[in-house]
């Protein structure tokens, strides 16, 4: 590690550019609020206790601090005439931003795997989903996320840099901390690259394969039920596409527009979109938040009321 670095300079966040400071602000608070929202819902309705929400319950929290350990930075650096963090800074944003990242994936693998067993093995659901299975699934997601994080942490502390840091990033990362230094850098890229195979892209595989049987099973009952696979599918591509994009391109030629809108989609959207996409159109959650609130169940139907998630998603 060099001693001399003290400060680093992210150059993302174009300056003097209200629009874009709204446009941040606002996905931000949306993922608060969303995200707060699902939480205290599956807490406080003994309704929303089942396998499904419990995943969900994890990935809220943890899409409120993906968002947390780069969006505010984002935001202070953008009215700021100097957008600059420092290195010990840096480094533990980049600790906490590949530990959600690393989880993430994980448990994207492990929701669509809870999918799979309702849909296709329900009689097996109950036992295969039991309390201290899932929550052994749960902590592994973050044990895993927080391993691979510690990997690429250290590696990226025994970097060294020439002169000034300048990062072409919205925040302090892995790769662009690679882009920047001078030196053997040849560890922390093969770190990365194999991380991206067993953090990122297999689970993408166990996603897919999960769907694909699914979808097997489902045409030969209900083509409606897929819909509960379809958005998942789409948020989950995007998440990964982007952050296989993100850890995947450090000997490419990338402009730091096309940098910064990866970053974007990778740590801003894809945390706006989980609640939306998982609860938020779920009938189930809404007659829930009705009772959370001292609400009524309105004009749903019994059969409404009572409509498995997989049936009634959209």
């Amino acid at each position: 590690m060099v001693s001399s670095v003290t400060e680093i300079l992210l150059l993302g966040f174009p300056q003097g550019q209200p629009f874009l400071f709204l446009l941040f602000l606002a996905a931000y608070l949306v993922t608060l609020l969303g995200n707060t929202v699902i939480l205290s819902l599956v807490l406080l309705d003994p309704h929303l206790r089942s396998p499904m929400y419990f995943f969900l319950s994890h990935l809220s929290f943890l899409d409120i601090c993906y968002s947390t350990v780069t969006v505010p930075k984002v935001l202070a650096n953008s009215l700021s005439p100097r957008a600059a963090i420092s290195y010990r800074g840096c480094l533990a944003q980049t600790f906490f931003l590949m530990s959600c990242a690393g989880s993430e994936s994980s448990l994207l693998a492990v929701m669509a795997y809870d999918r799979y067993v309702a849909i296709v093995h329900p009689l097996h659901y109950a036992q295969a989903m039991r309390r201290a299975a899932r929550w052994a699934m749960a902590v592994g997601c973050w044990l895993w996320g927080v391993l691979d994080s510690v990997v690429h942490t250290v590696l990226a502390s025994r970097l060294s840099f020439c002169g000034a840091v300048h990062l072409q990033h919205l925040f302090c990362d892995a790769p662009p901390l690679l882009r920047a230094a001078c030196g053997n850098t040849w560890p922390t890229e093969v770190a990365l690259h194999v991380a991206s195979v067993f953090v990122g892209f297999g689970p993408f595989l166990l996603v897919v394969g999960s769907y694909l049987r699914i979808l097997a099973a489902v045409l030969a009952i209900r083509h409606k039920a897929f819909s509960t696979c379809s958005a998942h599918l789409l948020v989950v591509s995007l998440f990964f596409v982007t952050a296989n994009l993100n850890y995947n391109r450090l000997g490419t030629d990338s402009s730091l527009l096309a940098d910064s809108v990866v970053s974007a989609l990778f740590c801003i959207v894809t945390p706006v979109l989980n609640p939306l996409i998982y609860s938020l159109r779920n009938q189930e959650v809404r007659v829930a938040l009705q009772r959370v609130l001292g609400g009524r169940w309105g004009n749903l139907t019994q059969s409404e009321q009572f409509t498995p998630f997989f049936i009634n998603f959209y």
